[in-house]
């Protein structure tokens, strides 16, 4: 029988994470699967209660500690608070995740206010640069210092629906390459550009249920619509050592994309 693991460099021991909007959907899956290759997690969410459920519901099931914070990114103390307290609890930070996203749908693009085409640049880019400002002299100290952002297929491909979402989504790729090559070979950064997942989320973005059926049958390369373990599989690759020779990329998990029959079949 082989000596050799396989699985080695997937695993997050003495891992540090800050995980925002971890408290469900994507993000909780990700604070899971961190959780279970051995990181130490703190779950960043708006709603506090939430988050602190969360985490001990990890906890209990992979038995790595968990902790769970109120957090509104968008807010600079909280972002200091929530650094604060990942510190005093777990010694540091190597790993950050800029989960947090949210965006809701127009029929008409020029419909939108432009105050919401503001707040969603706080909260879908603005605040993964404010987070990494927080963390970074944690990051620096750290071995295998990654940021991982959420990003979404809308940021590369046409989404009038969306158009401040998609627009912010867009930015963030940006912001992401730019500070990539700032922190070089200090702090890796990448974004997974996340196609549809069925959530929640959808129906809270406005969506009704024929539009919510429309994404969860999507005409792609896979057939399915996605689940947030997808993603989360991808963001612990790129945050363990097995994604250490991985920076500035934007990784595309959307079930392929869509499907092109270039002849009748």
């Amino acid at each position: 029988m082989s000596n050799f693991d396989s699985f080695a460099d997937f695993r997050m021991n003495n891992h540090v994470a800050i995980i925002t909007g971890g408290a469900q959907n994507i993000g909780e899956a990700i604070a899971k699967t961190f959780s279970g290759a051995g990181a130490k997690v703190m779950i960043a969410d708006l709603n506090g209660e939430k988050a602190q459920a969360t985490a001990a519901a990890i906890q209990a099931e992979t038995g790595n500690e968990a902790l769970g914070i109120g957090c509104n990114v968008t807010v600079e103390a909280d972002i200091q608070a929530c650094v604060a307290k990942t510190v005093e609890a777990f010694g540091g930070i190597s790993t950050l995740v800029n989960n947090v996203g949210w965006g809701k749908a127009y029929d008409d693009p020029l419909d939108v206010p432009l105050e919401e085409m503001v707040e969603s640049y706080k909260l879908n880019t603005l605040s993964a640069m404010r987070m990494t400002s927080a963390c970074r002299p944690y990051l620096l100290q750290a071995e295998n210092a990654t940021i991982t952002n959420s990003g979404s297929l809308v940021g590369v491909l046409p989404a009038f629906d969306f158009i401040a979402y998609s627009a912010a989504k867009a930015a963030l790729n940006h912001m992401m390459l730019g500070l990539a090559h700032y922190f070089a070979k200090q702090v890796r950064i990448n974004t997974v550009l996340i196609g549809t997942v069925i959530t929640p989320g959808y129906a809270e973005a406005g969506l009704d249920e024929q539009a919510q059926y429309a994404l969860a049958h999507p005409d792609n390369l896979t057939g399915r619509a996605g689940k947030p373990q997808d993603i989360a599989n991808a963001f612990l690759w790129l945050a363990s050592p097995a994604g250490s020779w991985v920076s500035g990329q934007t990784l595309q998990v959307s079930g392929g994309g869509k499907r092109v029959r270039l002849k009748p079949e």
